[in-house]
């Protein structure tokens, strides 16, 4: 046996009996296993971000490294104190979502609203809103019944889940951990991507309480490990995080013969398999009559949506879409292109990134580079054609495309939706920028078009990433993808409400940033948001927001509000 087979077989080993443990846990040992990884969070977030620093690069008084905070110990924090939260409503025989106000959504589906949940949630994501939609026919009795997932019968485990880790937002792997877990009642074992492998320690601190009683492994190495852990028989079930050639190698095989087996439909591995893969998140630009500020804070924010993290994002927005006969097209290309330019220089980190950029310049000669180090691609003239390769090729990288059709108003957000829906590969996330006055305009047909995206989160105002930040929230791709067509994925993660089956998470947000948006009439406070690339604050009001998650307290408020002020 090989020594990496030896060090499967002990992960295995120890998980088999953790899982008795994990049985025998009551709803209260498990809200105190949450509590317990929560604190280690908070003691352990400086090394996190530390170390998250080394592997992308960089230093340590960089405005980036906000991201990191933001992306790495803040969401697992907010995740442990909401599931935390679910328990203890199963605890006391009431449903998770016990509270929440839930309404009616279009065609007969029910929404769940997730944020703001709370006067901290109102203060401090002020002017952002967030709702979990069901699929249609699910009425909120029913959300109700079955809120609580595998928790509902905690002594009835099922095995053990293997995470396949994301190697870009680091803490993607943890919280998949979590919903092994939670939501599936499997102990689970890690398998870091290569790029995370310096992390190992501080995660290790981190689920430490889950380690010693075999609720948890971590492991390291390459896709040899990987493949051992899938294929293992004590293995019951897989989730991975990556794209949807990873997947497809994976699921059927590298080469000829894998595309054989996909063809045919038979998978090598016969087991439950869960993804959150990438895709051509579009944004829809639609057009209206916007200030130069509005112009200028727009452009960043489709800046951000590409940029933040260098583009190594799964749900990066890779495609603008807007009106060829809005009146400031040009002018807001302009900004767009000022935005990209100005945007902080970063390391590409990312294994490929280079040759990525590389492929889309040879795709497209007529590419612009842009950026003082020239890396950032921007690709003008798109035709909303699924040959085109900007709509079938996640790039995972700072290359960013537009595609203009014609008209204004609804006609241009319908062809807007369809080109979304037929001509994008992906399901991850998509987003639509709208001046709230053409918003009221459009009125029914705007609540349509949103109705009609077939998108897993849906961003109003607001990039879809809030809803990756959003603990209460379902994550995942649109429904109904199969293993021979993935796409996006199949299922969702992150839901701590731990909701049956959502179908999509819609997110709203502010226009304009506070204080412009209370002289315009939006009732928000929020400042420019601290995952901006351009924030000039993100470091200082990311690790304030995380250690307010640690430990929320009125005392921190103001500090936070101060810091964000000047971003």
């Amino acid at each position: 046996m090989s020594a990496t087979a030896d060090i499967i077989e002990a992960a295995v080993k120890a998980l088999r009996a953790g899982e008795d443990e994990w049985a025998r846990t009551p709803l209260s040992g498990r809200r105190a296993l949450l509590d317990q990884i929560h604190a280690l969070t908070e003691a352990n977030a400086e090394e996190w971000v530390r170390i998250a620093a080394g592997i992308k690069g960089l230093p340590a008084d960089s405005p980036l490294l906000g991201e990191e905070w933001v992306s790495g110990p803040y969401p697992l924090l907010t995740a442990t104190t909401a599931l935390a939260g679910s328990l203890a409503a199963l605890e006391a025989g009431r449903s998770p979502v016990d509270g929440y106000t839930i309404t009616n959504a279009p065609e007969n589906r029910s929404a769940i609203k997730v944020l703001p949940h709370g006067i901290f949630d109102w203060l401090l994501l002020n002017g952002f809103t967030a709702e979990v939609w069901t699929k249609p026919g699910v009425d909120a009795g029913t959300v109700r019944a079955k809120a609580g997932l595998a928790q509902r019968n905690p002594q009835q485990t099922n095995g053990i889940g293997v995470v396949l880790g994301a190697g870009n937002i680091f803490s993607i792997a943890p919280l998949d951990v979590l919903y092994q877990l939670f939501a599936y009642n499997r102990v689970a074992v890690l398998k870091l991507n290569p790029v995370t492998d310096p992390l190992l320690p501080v995660l290790e601190k981190i689920f430490a309480p889950a380690i010693e009683r075999g609720f948890v492994r971590i492991l390291t190495g390459g896709a040899e490990v990987g493949k051992e852990l899938v294929d293992h028989p004590d293995i019951a079930a897989v989730h991975m995080t990556g794209s949807s050639i990873t997947h497809d190698a994976i699921v059927f095989g590298a080469g000829a013969e894998g595309a054989q087996r996909k063809a045919a439909g038979t998978p090598l591995i016969d087991k439950p398999i869960t993804s959150e893969l990438g895709g051509i998140s579009p944004t829809i630009v639609v057009p209206g009559k916007w200030s130069k500020a509005d112009l200028k804070f727009q452009a960043e924010h489709l800046a951000t949506q590409r940029l933040h993290n260098n583009g190594y994002n799964c749900v990066a927005s890779q495609v603008a879409v807007i009106s060829s006969d809005w009146e400031q097209k040009a002018e807001f290309l302009a900004a767009v292109r000022e935005a990209f330019q100005r945007a902080p220089v970063r390391t590409d980190y990312y294994p490929g990134s280079a040759a990525r950029v590389s492929a889309a310049r040879t795709a497209y000669p007529d590419a612009e580079a842009v950026g003082s180090d020239g890396a950032r691609t921007l690709i003008f003239g798109l035709q909303a054609d699924e040959a085109e390769d900007a709509l079938r090729v996640e790039y995972f990288a700072p290359v960013f495309g537009v595609i203009e059709l014609p008209g204004a108003g609804s006609d241009f957000l319908r062809q807007a939706v369809r080109a979304a829906n037929e001509k994008f590969e992906g399901t991850l996330g998509a987003n639509i920028i709208a001046h709230p006055a053409t918003i009221k305009s459009l009125g029914a047909e705007f609540d349509s078009a949103v109705t009609d995206l077939r998108y897993g989160t849906i961003g109003i105002n607001a990039w879809t990433a809030v809803g990756y930040l959003t603990a209460l929230a379902s994550w995942g791709a649109f429904p109904g993808h199969t293993l021979d067509n993935v796409q996006s994925g199949i299922g969702v993660v992150h839901n701590a409400l731990l909701i049956d089956d959502p179908e999509r998470t819609v997110v709203r947000g502010p226009f304009r940033p506070s204080p412009r948006s209370l002289v315009n009439g939006e009732l928000s406070l929020a400042p420019v948001p601290p995952w901006f690339v351009t924030n000039r604050t993100g470091v200082t009001t990311g690790r304030r927001l995380t250690y307010f998650a640690a430990s929320p307290s009125w005392a921190k408020i103001p500090g936070i509000f101060a810091s964000a002020l000047r971003g």
